[in-house]
């Protein structure tokens, strides 16, 4: 029997092209969610359509498949809506004020474009003018703050290279200058109109958020800075509901049956567990800080919503 999915059969031949190693059989099984069986019939039909494959061996008899690089030629242009999605990314990031990474992935795709035959450039173009303003991403209002590109390319670079950064940091809460913070920079969170570092901070001897918008200078430092073992990035993200850091509680949310529907259509937090219940309202629950953050949000439900807080009393 022959595997006849020819979208996944490009698909594979793509990513063989795209490994150094190439890819054995173990890795179709897992990228594409097949059996064994299924993985050896793509394999034999994607060795059918393109003879120039080849085999390498590989540690313990397992064996490899890939493509020399241009064996495909013009098979792997990027489609347009792999295009659209580029240029939504780009949106994106410039709009939440990654200046710098946004003009990374706009260079990126200029490269890609430039690619093409000519013809194929112009149409191209015009279909994704076409597809970019329907999407409307671009063109999006909404506040954020103005950072300094040179401010978020030393932090990113600090991040990459794993080294401490002196700082003067201005305080978004009291407007207090501190000159020569020394702080070992973690992460960068993008979104929701404002931005910020996390980082330890030596002289807390903690982890910090510190507002992007808030620094002046940042000078890299010799000396190394390591994240702790057992720190992960999403599990510290999730014990807050947005960005405010305070102690976590039991967070119920109860929406009317008139608003369930459209509640039913966010996630709220990505631990979060939904209800929902005989009158047709829909309870949502989790635990996080940011009891403030949370009124903000809540405010467009109005009284449409009903909000326990189990820690910290009801409200």
């Amino acid at each position: 029997m022959r595997y006849a999915r020819q979208e996944d059969l490009l698909m594979l031949a793509v990513k063989m092209q795209g490994s150094a190693d190439g890819m054995c059989l173990a890795d179709i099984e897992r990228e594409f969610g097949v059996s064994r069986r299924t993985a050896e019939r793509m394999r034999d039909a994607v060795s059918r359509a393109y003879p120039q494959i080849e085999e390498i061996p590989g540690d313990g008899g397992r064996k490899y498949w890939r493509f020399p690089p241009g064996a495909l030629g013009r098979m792997v242009e990027p489609t347009l809506d792999e295009l659209t999605a580029g240029h939504r990314a780009a949106a994106i990031t410039r709009r939440e004020g990654d200046i710098t990474t946004a003009e990374t992935l706009e260079r990126l795709l200029t490269k890609v474009q430039a690619m093409f035959r000519a013809d194929r450039r112009r149409m191209i173009a015009a279909d994704l003018e076409a597809q970019l303003m329907a999407d409307g991403v671009a063109f999006r209002p909404g506040p954020r703050e103005n950072i300094a590109p040179g401010i978020l390319s030393a932090l990113r670079e600090a991040i990459l290279a794993g080294v401490m950064v002196s700082s003067d940091h201005r305080s978004r809460r009291t407007g207090k200058l501190s000159r020569n913070t020394r702080l070992g920079p973690i992460a960068m969170l993008f979104g929701q109109g404002r931005q910020y570092l996390l980082a330890w901070s030596e002289y807390q001897d903690d982890l910090r958020l510190f507002a992007l918008a808030g620094f002046e200078k940042v000078a890299l430092e010799a000396d190394s800075y390591a994240r702790p073992e057992d720190f992960d990035l999403q599990d510290w993200l999730s014990e807050s509901f947005g960005i405010w850091r305070e102690e976590p509680q039991d967070v119920e949310w109860r929406f009317h049956p008139d608003v369930a529907e459209e509640a039913a259509g966010y996630v709220f937090h990505p631990k979060q567990r939904i209800e929902r219940l005989g009158d047709g309202s829909l309870v949502v629950r989790f635990r996080a800080g940011g009891q403030q953050e949370m009124e903000w949000y809540l405010a467009r439900w109005g009284d449409r919503v009903e909000v326990k807080f189990f820690n910290g009393g009801e409200r």
